[in-house]
This record gives structure tokens, C-alpha cells and sequence, in this order.
């Protein structure tokens, strides 16, 4: 035998023992549940899972868990770009999460996609499933919610405690109070992990057999997500690989686990860090796609009326919302990971979107109508019937909304002086994404339908996709 391949087996040997080393040093915490609800949601008492999803998920053959855990966790040292230090032990913690999954190991694809909650505004929110979830649900993952973070769980206005003191009043991840930072967040997540991929008592995937555990944040949660990766990862090493979204930073690329970062436009035009691709990393970057999300937040909007989640919309200064469906190519990337960590086929690399000055301030490059250039352009974008942007300004969270201002009449029919012409153009681009990799089948179809539905070059008051 070769001294190459001597070598490449030592190493790939020495990265299994340090696999299954990290995930035997992490502790089963203990999981209590599920936790049954007491009330239907929206009941005022508050006493069934907060943000409990209004899909009927039981017509689907999946369900709705919600399970307590508890344990001890540590605090860290974390450097960046650098491996964790222990500042001290044996913190108790009692934290919640949430699960969704196939009742039948049949609908199950073996992947569960654990997702570190964002807490920007003060309680849990999960600004990914609200617009993929449907896509979840047709390939058969597991999507698990862990509640991580400090201001989720004791925010005195909307955190857990606050929201159900009945449901959640034990809950605790402050160590009565003497910890006043998320110190211990990152072993809450990690013995999540752990619970899920080799459960010791009550399995929280009822039996189910995990395969492969993906770590998923969005904005605030991906950010802690980087933290975790670089530091914490290599004691750990629960994790599977990670997806980042809308969100991140610089990377070790020393770990040889797989990361698929995936960005709006906000995020680029704010100058985030393009780390080049890898053997081991991808990022996708979306043209016309915004911060938020038009369809998360539309699902969350209703979520948080029907929770009495009080919270308002600022007037921003341009129409909020662009209309380019972000899930759309969120969808392809979790896809793509599977099968990169599964079979070793690596995702497809994408092109960037242009930048006219990088600033600061950084300068997209756009075209005649203000959409920019290059980037993933979904059909939604390249055949546009507006300008839609990753920019915003005024009060709040304007700066994140993005915005959508639709061509008037004379535009449109100056672009598609027929429907027909509207609609082969959407086919022929949503053909080409699907090609790339960039859209799965099920939303080129919906693109499509919606497209032919439209009253785009019909010449009356048009009726956008």
C-alpha cells in the first residue's frame, strides 16, 4: 500500500474516532414528555406549545411534540476562530423543544434539521419552517425547535415564562438567575442534539431512526450558529453539518464539516463576509430577496395574533416586502446538503450578486428597472414585474424588509406585450434554476401555475403571480 493512501486512510480514520469521541462527550440530558396541551391554540390560556404550528399536520402524517429537557452545561471561552476553553461546570438548565415529524418511519428521510430559535425580539421565533415547511413535509424531515437562548425563555414581556406561566414556569436556563448572559446556550443545543441522534429514556422522535442531524439558524441564530461551529463543534461534534441563513461570519475551514450559508440581498448589501467556496462550505446569495422574508412573514404575522403576540408594523419609506421567494431557493440548499453529506455530491456553486463598489458603503450593481444583478436569479426576478429589493430604510426593522414596487401598466405591456410571452419567458428561466440546482421540482411547478394563472400581457389591470 501506497504511502498516499496509507495517509488518507489514517485520516479519514482519525476523523471518525474524533466524530464518535465528541459525540460520546456530550451528555444525554434528561427529556421529560411530550407535554401535552391543555388548550387549543389561541386559547387565552396559554397552555399548549407557543407558535404551535397552524398546519393540519395529522391530514400530512406528521405530529406536533413538545418535550421539556434538562441538565447541566457549561460555560465557554470561545475565540474566534478557535476552539472552546470550559470557564467553569454543572449548571443546571431546564429548557423546552419542539418537534415535527413523520408518525411512520416510512415518510421519514432520516434527517432531522434542529433549529437554534431566534430571539431578536424577544421570543422564540423560528423564521425558517413558516416558509418552508411544506417542502419539509413533502420530502419527510424532522424539524426540531430548541429554546437556546436567555431572552426567549425570560424576557419579562414575551419570553416563555412571561407568555405561559402555567406551561412554561419551570423553565430556566440562567442557573437561578446568577448567569445573566447565554453562557450556557451552547450545551443546551449540543445535548438537544445528543437527545435526538442516540436518546437515552424518552425518545423524542418516537422511535424513529435519525440518520443525520443538521444544525439551522436564521439571522440572530446563525450568527450564534458561527460561534458554535468554529468553537464548540470540535468538542461536541453532534452535528452533521449546518445551514446558515441569512446570517453568519468568517469560518473555520479546518473542521471538515459541511456549512451551506445562504444570503439575501439585504445581507449582502450590508457587506457581509464572502468566504470562498469549499470542499466543505457554499454560499448562495439571492437577488431581489430580503431580510425578512414576504411569506415568513405573513405566517408569523398570523402566529402572533393568534398567540397575543403584540407587535407592529413601521411605516417604512418605501413599500415593504420584496416578493421574490426566498424559501424557494432555501429549499434547494437543504436538499443539497442531504446529498452532500449522504453520497459526497457536492451542491452547485452560484454566482454573486454583482456589487458596483464594495464600499463601504457597498453598491449593488442594478438594472434599468433597480433589480440587481447576478446572484441566483429565481424566475420571480428575471422576469420581473417589479422592482423588488433587499433595501429599506426608515423606523424599526425597516432597514430588513426589503421592498416592492410594482411596474405600472405601460411597463408591463412594454415587456410582455402577450400573456404567452410572459409565460414562456417564467418557463424557460424556471427551467434553466431547476437545471442549476437552484429550485426543486415542486416550486417550479407552483412558479409556473402561477405564471399561467396570472393576467400578466392580457393588457387589463394585471393579476401578479
Amino acid at each position: 500500500m501506497n504511502r498516499r493512501l496509507c495517509a488518507a486512510i489514517c485520516l479519514i480514520a482519525l476523523a471518525v474516532l474524533t466524530r464518535v469521541a465528541g459525540a460520546g462527550s456530550v451528555p444525554n440530558p434528561k427529556v421529560i414528555g411530550p407535554v401535552p396541551p391543555n388548550g387549543q391554540p389561541g386559547d387565552s390560556s396559554h397552555d399548549y406549545p407557543f407558535f404551535s404550528t397552524a398546519l393540519d399536520l395529522a391530514s400530512r402524517g406528521y405530529v406536533e411534540e413538545e418535550f421539556l429537557l434538562e441538565g447541566v452545561a457549561n460555560r465557554y471561552n470561545t475565540p474566534p476562530l478557535a476552539t472552546a476553553t470550559v470557564i467553569d461546570s454543572r449548571h443546571p438548565y431546564r429548557t423546552r423543544m419542539v418537534v415535527r415529524r413523520p408518525v411512520s418511519a416510512g415518510k421519514f428521510n432520516g434527517t432531522v434539521l434542529l433549529k437554534w430559535q431566534n430571539v431578536t425580539g424577544g421570543y422564540d421565533l423560528d423564521a425558517v419552517s413558516a416558509a418552508t415547511q411544506e417542502h419539509f413535509i413533502r420530502h419527510g424531515y424532522a424539524w426540531i425547535g430548541v429554546s437556546a437562548q436567555r431572552a426567549g425563555i425570560h424576557d419579562p414581556t414575551s419570553g416563555l415564562k412571561a407568555w405561559s406561566p402555567s406551561r412554561y414556569w419551570t423553565l430556566d436556563v440562567t442557573h437561578d438567575g446568577t448567569i445573566q448572559d447565554d453562557a450556557l446556550c451552547y450545551d443546551v443545543f449540543s445535548q438537544a442534539a445528543q437527545a435526538v441522534r442516540s436518546p437515552s429514556g424518552v425518545d423524542p422522535m418516537g422511535g424513529l431512526r435519525v440518520e443525520r442531524v443538521f444544525a439551522i439558524g436564521a439571522s440572530q441564530s446563525a450568527n450564534r450558529l458561527v460561534s458554535y461551529h468554529n468553537s464548540i463543534h470540535p468538542l461536541a461534534g453532534v452535528l452533521d453539518g449546518f445551514i446558515l441563513v441569512v446570517g453568519g461570519a468568517r469560518l473555520r475551514t479546518d473542521l471538515g464539516v459541511k456549512v451551506f450559508q445562504i444570503l439575501s440581498e439585504t445581507e449582502v448589501a450590508r457587506g457581509a463576509i464572502r468566504q470562498p467556496d469549499s470542499d466543505h462550505f457554499r454560499r448562495w446569495e439571492v437577488a431581489g430577496t430580503a431580510h425578512l422574508d414576504f411569506q415568513v412573514w405573513q405566517e408569523l404575522a398570523q402566529l402572533k395574533a393568534r398567540d397575543h403576540i403584540v407587535s407592529s408594523l413601521a411605516a417604512c419609506d418605501l413599500p415593504s416586502f420584496s416578493r421574490i421567494p426566498f424559501s424557494f431557493a432555501a429549499n434547494a440548499v437543504i436538499d443539497h446538503l442531504v446529498r452532500w453529506v449522504r453520497d459526497n455530491i457536492p451542491p452547485p456553486k452560484a454566482p454573486e450578486i454583482q456589487l458596483e463598489a464594495i464600499g463601504p458603503p457597498v453598491v449593488l450593481a442594478r438594472d434599468s428597472s433597480g433589480n440587481a444583478l447576478g446572484g441566483i436569479s429565481l424566475p420571480q426576478h428575471a422576469v420581473p414585474t417589479a422592482t423588488n429589493t433587499g433595501a429599506n430604510s426608515g423606523p424599526g426593522f425597516c432597514r430588513l424588509y426589503g421592498s416592492f414596487q410594482p411596474f405600472d401598466n405601460d411597463t408591463l405591456r412594454a415587456r410582455y406585450p402577450h400573456h404567452k410571452t410572459y409565460v414562456l419567458q417564467v418557463i424557460r428561466v424556471t427551467l434553466d434554476d431547476v437545471a442549476a440546482g437552484f429550485m426543486v421540482p415542486a416550486d417550479a411547478m407552483a412558479t409556473i401555475r402561477d405564471a399561467q394563472q396570472s393576467d400578466i400581457g392580457r393588457h387589463g389591470p394585471p393579476r401578479r403571480p
